[in-house]
């Protein structure tokens, strides 16, 4: 009875240590990483994060300073949560922190295989990747005058369908799309798609769906961190339903590829197509195949829609909440470009509050929180921190752009701190919606030229009201936050000026 009492006694001695040396494990801290909480064994701080972890993170950084590891599983991850640590990263040492973990994209990886365009860390492949479509983009008018001839005639279109809503209240994000998408489509494949178009409503829904579902943005914005539990229920459940729901949006993309192919002219290159399958011919083509379109398609439609109309969606919220702002706005648009003329670039210089009112919508409503994860590419040191090769690296956007110590009443919409005491615009490089560095945004000027020209023309054009059906205004402080911080679907009332 003795000895069993013994047994017992060493069982329990042995579990306990076990335990004690597991948790030693767990909380103990590698050499020179930054500080930050730890969490819970095997979930780290996942469970702690909420619905706005970028939040929770930035609210941590005011304890332990404003780089902080955090442990996800069995990784730490840094985070970065003021301009200042973002810009030494991403900008100065860029060679060093520009990488891409394997699960960036998590519901992507599985497909894309390696290939596509966001998701591809750094080095010779990338570099050829970005070099090729900076130029493709370029050779097809993004950044120049000829991509604003089709961004004002798809504003027309626009203001078409809007006008035919003769005053009923709809869902004007869905039309918003719709012009958005037919701008990177009129590169991409060359033809723009009727707003009456089911079928291409159905394949860029398809295309979308991992940032403004609300279970889908859920699900992959926790795979971030916890690659694993997207092949564990429930999560894996959805990563299930996404991958079939998608099969029919790539399916679309390599018939369009296949057509391209049946009537490719070397000698007159039409679109983004066209020039990928140009490279595609050449000797040394450095991977440039048609998986690798198909998906590198894949990022521009998602990337080249969904900045651009998430931000005019969350411009014309403000609009409905701020009225004050809203009647200062539309004074500026009616002196400079007047009631009838057509918007166009020309006029930008001249409107010293619509560009502030621009810039502050990109930093109230970070567009992309936590921007998308860098990794390091080789060992570095940030603040004195050694941040060892292969760490995840996630640059706090909201944290910089609601950075107290930067910003005065950061949590309030003010046009004005972008206007000085002779009435000129201020430009802001701490404002970053696209991100820096080598991985910043590769559409960045299309999408500033399409919210520009589309929100002038718009508060020109019409005046929005609040759906007479709905109670309360659309949410402002709410939205669908996955990897992308989307407003949720609102219904407005566009009144003809």
């Amino acid at each position: 009875m003795i000895l069993l009492d013994w047994t017992n006694y060493l069982n329990l001695y042995t579990l306990m240590s076990l335990i004690g040396v597991l948790l030693l494990y767990w909380y103990r801290r590698p050499a020179k990483l930054p500080p930050g909480p730890r969490g819970i064994p095997i979930f780290g701080v996942l469970p702690f994060l909420g619905k706005y972890g970028e939040r929770k993170i930035a609210q941590w950084s005011k304890t332990y300073g404003p780089v902080i590891s955090l442990r996800f599983g069995r990784n730490d991850v840094i985070f970065l949560n003021d301009f200042d640590s973002i810009h030494e990263a991403l900008v100065k040492q860029q060679t060093k922190f520009s990488g891409r973990p394997k699960f960036a994209l998590p519901f992507i990886t599985d497909i894309a295989k390696g290939s596509g365009y966001v998701g591809l860390d750094y080095g010779d492949f990338y570099k050829a990747q970005k070099k090729f479509g900076l130029t493709a983009l370029r050779g097809f008018g993004v950044g120049n005058r000829s991509m604003e001839d089709r961004v004002q005639e798809e504003d027309t279109f626009l203001n078409e369908a809007i006008r035919s809503m003769d005053g009923k209240a709809f869902n004007i994000s869905k039309y918003i799309h719709k012009a958005i998408s037919n701008n990177i489509c009129s590169v991409v494949f060359g033809e723009r798609f009727d707003y009456d178009d089911e079928y291409m409503e159905d394949i860029m829904s398809r295309l979308l769906k991992l940032l403004d579902d609300p279970t889908n943005a859920a699900a992959m914005r926790i795979c971030m961190f916890a690659p694993g539990l997207r092949n564990l229920p429930p999560i894996g459940f959805v990563h299930s339903r996404f991958k079939k729901k998608i099969s029919v949006a790539l399916e679309f993309i390599r018939k369009k590829i296949e057509e391209h192919n049946k009537t490719f002219n070397e000698d007159d290159l039409r679109d983004f197509v066209d020039a990928f399958l140009n490279e595609s011919k050449k000797e040394n083509n450095n991977g440039f195949t048609n998986h690798q379109l198909i998906f590198y398609i894949r990022a521009l439609l998602v990337a080249g829609t969904e900045t651009a109309s998430s931000t005019l969606s969350w411009s014309l919220i403000c609009l409905l909440h701020y009225p004050e702002i809203t009647k200062k706005l539309r004074e500026e648009i009616l002196s400079v470009v007047g009631p009838n003329a057509q918007v166009g670039m020309s006029y930008k210089h001249r409107l010293p509050y619509t560009n502030a009112f621009i810039q502050e919508i990109m930093r109230f409503r970070t567009l992309f929180p936590l921007n998308l994860l860098h990794k390091t590419n080789e060992d570095a040191e940030l603040y004195g921190y050694f941040i060892p090769k292969d760490t995840t690296i996630a640059p706090n956007l909201w944290a910089a752009h609601n950075d107290p110590n930067y910003w005065d009443e950061p949590e309030k919409f003010k046009p004005e701190r972008f206007i000085d005491r002779k009435g000129e615009f201020i430009q802001s490089n701490h404002v970053i919606p696209f991100s820096i560095g080598p991985r910043a945004c590769l559409g960045k000027q299309l999408a500033l030229m399409e919210v520009y020209i589309f929100l002038v023309s718009m508060v020109q054009k019409f005046e929005f009201l609040p759906d007479p059906n709905d109670e309360e205004l659309p949410k402002l402080d709410d939205g669908i936050n996955g990897m992308a911080f989307i407003p949720y679907p609102f219904r407005v009332v566009a009144k003809p000026l």
